[in-house]
């Protein structure tokens, strides 16, 4: 009944997902989107027609004029910097735009442009000062402060008579300031359009990702290449215009300069930073969570005003609210990497019943013996991870290589090695196709192809998307091992959607579903996923009757068929269960039944863990990973078995000198050609009462006439 209980509990809770959200980036952006929420929620319910139209155009123009600035800002932040000065930019430019317009009587569009070119002059002197001598961006930024404030002071005690007592008569500029299209603030528009090539900017085009390359590692950046200081310095140019922007209308608007312009803006506009979202460490931010920002700062502050709540209450929230976001956003970036790697995997609820007897004494098929300790060496200290191994028409021995090569061995003797093509990645399945191409599936690549000529081409490195799957499951992380059917079609097998190659030993912690098979046309180049929910699919084979697939599920130590044609097609059967190993590559033998390599075998620790995933999931967070409790794979063995499933032979190494370890065999004209991807040789083993001339290319598809 417990038993019962602990797998309905695992396999129904979805607790994998939590981890799956946390790792996902756009969950930055959505905790503030629903923190924006429940404060809009909140203040509705507290305040009388707080959402009302009027209050909501209200809040759009203010949202507009103050999301220029923390556009600005989130610019120099994303870069690695701080601006302390946009409140005293602000007010300058305020100034500026009134003085040439209500004094001077310039013309509107002249206006604007000496604007935003005083905008670009104030925030370049922060750019050369941070960017090009390298100053501190908080003091050099606070002293900007100062100087740019006490300049205003003096120039508003000399003009702020002449600019009050202007009024100014201009359709153009009350339409700037007052303005609306189909009901929209012009500046809310003018916002959007901004906000728009903004993200574009940053996500699209390469300046964009210069900047985040810079924030995330000012020194990597550089050496790639990157003009670190003129960006940093271009960046405080953006804030000071973007700044200049946001005065322009304000100062159409209000039409003001009193002393208070800008006071407190650098706390306002960087607490709406922080609480979208936007890390204070740099290399990390987007315009929608600068926006989401502002919406959530702008509430607050006028639902507090609604209530009559003084300034000096206003200043003290948001300096509250600033002061718990720098605090939670610090916290979080230290330890993001570990907080997601413990609740990250998630294991289940596995249960296995007693694995058959392989003791020497005990009878059975799988009775050890030595068959395989005196198999001939292959390209011993000469290859590493040799994990699967395959032969031509022309007898030619072919393995992959952990530096990412595809090694041949040159037939008769196999004494002469050459490098046959350079992949890149950790070649795992191989297999031939009608023209001599060599298809390989290449670890955290996905599906490549060979031609005969050596050279290396792409076939495909993704599926379709499932719907149910938060992480974007669409790319191959670990395709395993394949085999082509008579028309064309590709089925190869993906380990683990959820880790990486070198992470593969995870995945038979959790236990769980996260395999798949897949299948690629080789006459259309679609590629689909044909099952899911498997437990570490690996080797395939195409089954004799040529309408079905063999296909070992490692964890589940199972081999199942799949019926892709045929009057069972989708349907999914048995064939062997409760092997007293972790299956992997299947292969034909010329007596028409099937090599199977058990990688390792059943230890009775992992198969009471695997019934136990409180305990594993205790041990992913406390034990360090070096130390968990993985599958064996020290020790192999090869075996035959039929259609039916019954084991008809077994091949076993004792002491695991020549082969500790097997994943691969191939059967070559009366030989069996071992591959272990843990192994520095391949073995090469003479069967007894084998077929001499059985190769498989010709098996498969027709000798050379």
């Amino acid at each position: 009944m417990r038993d019962t209980l602990t797998s309905l509990r695992y396999r129904y809770w979805p607790d994998h997902l939590l981890g799956e959200i946390l790792s996902k980036r756009w969950t930055e952006t959505a905790i503030p989107v629903i923190l924006l929420l429940i404060v809009g929620l909140a203040l509705s319910r507290s305040i009388d027609n707080f959402l009302s139209p009027a209050s909501l155009a209200d809040t759009a123009r203010q949202a507009g004029e103050i999301g220029f600035i923390a556009l600005g800002l989130a610019l120099v932040v994303i870069v690695g910097g701080i601006d302390l000065s946009v409140g005293s930019i602000f007010a300058l430019t305020d100034f500026c735009a009134l003085y040439l317009l209500d004094v001077l009587g310039w013309p509107v569009p002249a206006v604007v442009a000496a604007t935003l070119l005083c905008g670009a002059l104030l925030g370049a002197v922060n750019g050369v000062l941070i960017g090009y001598l390298r100053l501190r961006a908080f003091i050099t930024t606070l002293i900007t402060l100062i100087i740019y404030r006490s300049a205003y002071d003096l120039l508003i005690q000399r003009y702020s008579n002449a600019i009050a007592s202007a009024f100014p008569d201009i359709p153009s500029w009350d339409f700037i300031g007052g303005g609306s299209i189909f009901g929209i603030p012009t500046v809310a528009l003018v916002y959007i359009v901004i906000a728009i090539f903004g993200h574009i900017f940053m996500t699209r085009l390469r300046p964009g990702w210069h900047i985040t390359a810079i924030g995330g590692s000012r020194r990597s950046a550089y050496n790639s290449g990157i003009p670190v200081r003129r960006t940093i310095a271009l960046c405080y140019v953006a804030s000071g215009v973007l700044t200049s922007i946001g005065a322009l209308f304000f100062a159409s608007r209000l039409g003001t300069v009193g002393g208070d312009i800008g006071v407190g803006l650098e706390v306002i506009v960087l607490t709406a930073t922080v609480l979208g979202g936007i890390t204070l460490g740099g290399g990390k931010g987007s315009v929608a969570k600068s926006a989401v920002g502002v919406l959530i700062v702008l509430l607050i502050t006028n639902g507090l005003t609604t209530m009559n709540a003084r300034g000096g209450v206003n200043r003290m929230a948001l300096a509250g609210i600033l002061l718990v976001a720098a605090m939670v956003d610090i916290r979080w970036q230290k330890n993001r990497t570990r907080i997601i790697s413990k609740v990250y995997v998630a294991p289940t609820y596995h249960a296995l019943p007693p694995p058959p007897p392989t003791e020497i004494g005990q009878g059975g098929p799988f009775e050890q013996n030595d068959k395989l300790r005196d198999v001939e060496l292959i390209g011993l200290g000469r290859i590493e991870a040799p994990e699967d191994v395959i032969l031509d028409r022309h007898d030619n021995l072919y393995a992959g290589s952990r530096h990412g090569d595809i090694v041949r061995f040159l037939a008769p003797d196999y004494q002469k090695m050459e490098v046959f093509a350079h992949i890149g990645g950790q070649p795992l399945g191989m297999a031939f196709d009608r023209e001599d191409n060599l298809y390989i599936c290449i670890g955290g690549m996905g599906l490549y192809r060979i031609k005969p000529d050596g050279t290396v081409e792409k076939a495909t490195d993704e599926t379709n998307r499932s719907m149910r799957s938060v992480n974007d499951d669409s790319r191959l992380r670990l395709a395993d091992d394949l085999d082509i059917t008579d028309d064309g079609l590709i089925f190869f097998s993906e380990a683990t959607v959820r880790y990486e190659m070198d992470e593969w030993p995870i995945d038979g912690l959790e236990a769980r579903g996260n395999g798949r098979i897949i299948c690629y046309d080789t006459r259309t180049g679609a590629t689909r996923t044909e099952l899911r929910g498997l437990k570490f699919p690996n080797g395939i084979c195409v089954a004799s009757d040529g309408q079905s697939i063999l296909f070992a599920e490692t964890f589940g130590c199972s081999i199942k068929r799949y019926w892709f044609a045929g009057p069972k097609k989708g349907a999914v059967e048995v064939v062997m269960d409760n092997l007293p190993g972790y299956p992997d590559n299947i292969n034909l033998a010329s007596d028409g039944n099937y090599w199977l390599a058990l990688v390792g075998m059943r230890s009775p620790s992992l198969d009471l863990a695997w019934k136990m995933p409180g305990f594993r999931r205790r041990m992913a967070k406390r034990v360090p990973v070096d130390e968990w409790l993985f599958p064996n794979i020290n020790t192999g063995c090869v075996v035959k078995f039929n259609e039916q499933g019954k084991i008809l032979e077994s091949f076993w190494d004792l002491r695991g000198e020549n082969h500790p370890m097997i994943t691969s065999m191939r059967e070559h004209r009366g030989y069996l050609y071992l591959g272990g991807i843990a192994n520095n040789r391949i073995g090469r083993y003479k069967l007894d009462n084998a077929d001499p001339d059985f190769v498989q290319y010709d098996k498969r598809w027709g000798k050379l006439s």
